[in-house]
């Protein structure tokens, strides 16, 4: 008698809206899971793709993905465990699921293997989020007022010359990057060394740029330089 046809739940996952519009990082992981499903001869019966932001905890696809696998008897399969062992809201979710599971880079993961995992992180979660509020209470102290300062509009509004706008922006950015270097030294010493990296890092933090924005590989660049140029640099 045949055995049956084992069945695979695929769940994929991007952190910013810009990656899920253009695809990055969803064919390599669609990829692999693919390729595993095919060495094991299993049907891939669904498929959900998580576009996620890093300061929002809600995993809407993932929830999808493991009341199917639930259902079906099916496995839920992702392609890489280890990019989301930092992740403590997915750990949980997947360790309290009870539903099987299967990661393509870790296949002899097992629910101890998450559970500890989702124990590190949340540590690590909680320790960042104590370095960032001393970091910032720091500031605080050193009389620096945090949040986006009044910009060139302002000025401008108030009738002022170029040569007093020009500096005062560069006192403020100077002002704002004095603010954010303890911050930075301590991304970079959790291992967020390159420009990506620091300012995903940032932007999951929820710390704004000095105009409000977000961060990107260019504003960080701008930081780091005039973190280095005013002397503040700790990394």
């Amino acid at each position: 008698m045949s055995q049956p046809v084992a069945k695979f739940v695929a769940y994929e996952r991007v952190s910013t809206a810009r990656q899920g519009r253009s695809g990055l990082g969803l064919e390599a992981q669609r990829k692999a899971i693919d390729d595993f499903a095919a060495s094991r001869a299993a049907d891939v019966i669904g498929r959900f793709t998580e576009v996620e932001s890093g300061g929002k905890d809600a995993r809407p696809e993932l929830t999808k993905a493991l009341h199917l696998a639930k259902l079906t008897g099916a496995t839920l399969i992702i392609a890489k465990l280890d990019r989301l062992s930092r992740n403590a809201v997915f750990l949980l979710t997947l360790r309290d699921s009870g539903a099987r599971f299967l990661a393509v880079d870790m296949p002899e993961a097992n629910d101890l293997t998450v559970g500890i995992m989702a124990l590190v992180a949340q540590q690590e979660r909680e320790a960042i989020s104590r370095r960032t509020k001393e970091a910032l209470a720091a500031a605080k102290a050193r009389g620096v007022k945090l949040g986006n300062p009044n910009g060139a509009a302002a000025l401008l509004a108030a009738g002022k010359g170029g040569a007093a706008l020009r500096a005062t922006v560069k006192a403020n950015a100077d002002a704002h990057a004095a603010d954010l270097a303890d911050v930075l030294a301590d991304i970079c010493a959790q291992g967020h060394i390159s420009l990506r990296a620091m300012a995903a890092e940032l932007n999951r933090r929820g710390i704004l740029t000095r105009r409000g924005g977000m961060w990107h590989v260019s504003s960080v660049r701008n930081l780091i330089r005039r973190i280095d140029h005013s002397g503040h640099a700790n990394t």
